[in-house]
């Protein structure tokens, strides 16, 4: 079964409110295991909806459409879809006593162009609204079957499922489609498509990639009963690991910073961070997650080579022979950092993030990052480039500090 769904308001176009209407359609119908091809979001115009209807009408077996149920002069969805069906408008007087009644109960007296909203197409079924005035509307038309819903959320949201989703359950025979996001950090998109061109573009499951700042995003879709499907997922997963092992940091609403915390746990080891271009976006990260207090010590902000110095015990004849942005300073600021609160771990970083202050030698995009054991420390240059943009650099520069973390974690739970 395909579906379409229309966004009716001519506030989406202008950008003034987010659809978050059809994105919540998206993810119901998904469960239903119902495809949806297509979306159009389109202004309050009759002329424009009806189009968009027309259209719809030829490549969709459903069709949702929200907003323009409500009583002003530009809510004209109903009005538009039924001239397009060829439907004349009828009025529901049980509507209108709903309508006359809801502002009762609250004391007020309806002006009439409220009772605008009980004209429904002929041979429509209305669909109750028990969150407001403005009844939905369901019609079966040609084969197809049309769900008009009003704009406001919790509107649209109480019909979906009180009326439209057990609707829908009944003609999908309970397929389903569901998909599981694999989270990639340590290679570009381009890099990651070619190590699984061959798994892209199978019919079930499918893999597709998404490009995100820092990271890649693998959907792995399957749709079927919800046993084949568990299958497909898992038989998905095992796939991508084979091919990207640990460049694979975690699945669906993990996050980086919360796996490290994780293995951190795991290790029962502590951490400290010394950061200077990310100016506290790596502490940032790692004390977004709930529980962080048990594992993460103490972060250190040292832009200046006066703070390094001071703060952090690098010498001044360190900065002085190979730079504040070097291999050197960075294993000295993550030496300096866990001597300084005790911890297992040291973790730093220095880089020029831009737009100036980058030479030849050590161009814009230029990250040094450092880290410490009691045994041990190390680093690693990067070459970010000039192209993110200085916010860009910083936050690539706290991914790459934090799956280095990361890896290095894992080194030791093998």
């Amino acid at each position: 079964m395909r579906a379409e769904i229309i966004s009716v308001g001519t506030e989406l176009l202008l950008g003034q409110i987010l659809d978050t209407n059809a994105n919540y359609l998206g993810q119901q119908l998904a469960e239903l295991g119902v495809d949806v091809h297509f979306k159009q979001t389109v202004g309050d115009n009759d002329a424009r909806v009806r189009s968009a209807v027309r259209l719809a009408l030829g490549r969709a077996d459903v069709l949702l459409i929200t907003g323009g149920l409500g009583p002003t002069e530009d809510d004209l969805t109903v009005a538009s879809v039924a001239a397009e069906l060829g439907r004349p408008l009828e009025r529901h007087d049980d509507i209108a006593e709903r309508i006359r009644q809801f502002f009762a109960h609250r004391g007020r007296v309806p002006s009439e162009n409220v009772y605008k909203q009980a004209l429904i197409p002929a041979g429509a079924h209305p669909i109750p609204n028990m969150r407001g005035t403005a009844p939905g509307v369901h019609l079966d038309h040609d084969g197809r079957e049309l769900f008009l819903m009003p704009g406001v959320p919790f509107e649209m949201y109480g019909m979906m499922e009180g009326y439209v989703v057990p609707r829908l359950r009944e003609r999908t025979g309970g397929v389903v489609i569901r998909s599981r996001v694999i989270r990639v950090t340590g290679e570009g998109e381009s890099a990651v498509e070619a190590r699984i061109k061959d798994l892209i573009g199978g019919d079930s499951p499918t893999i597709a990639p998404y490009a995100k700042l820092g990271e890649v995003h693998l959907r792995v879709t399957a749709k079927g009963t919800p046993e084949d499907v568990a299958r497909q997922l898992v038989a998905g997963e095992r796939a991508l690991r084979e091919r990207l092992a640990d460049l694979i940091y975690g699945i669906d609403e993990e996050t980086l910073e919360g796996v490290v915390g994780r293995l951190l746990t795991q290790q029962s080891a502590t951490l400290a961070v010394a950061e200077s271009c990310t100016g506290g976006l790596i502490a940032k990260r790692l004390t977004d997650v709930p529980g962080s207090s048990a594992y993460f010590l103490e972060g250190i902000v040292a832009y200046s080579n006066e703070a390094k110095r001071d703060l952090l015990s690098v010498p001044s004849s360190v900065i002085e022979e190979h730079g504040a942005v070097s291999a050197e300073v960075a294993e000295a600021m993550a030496r300096g950092v866990r001597q300084r609160a005790r911890s297992t771990l040291g973790l730093a970083v220095t880089g020029v993030a831009g737009p100036a202050g980058g030479t030849k030698d050590k161009p814009v995009g230029l990250v040094f990052l450092g880290f410490a054991t009691s045994e041990r420390v190390d680093h690693r240059r990067l070459n970010l480039g000039e192209e993110a943009g200085r916010a860009g650099i910083r936050a690539l520069a706290a991914q790459a500090g934090l799956n280095l973390l990361r890896l290095r974690l894992l080194r030791n739970s093998a």
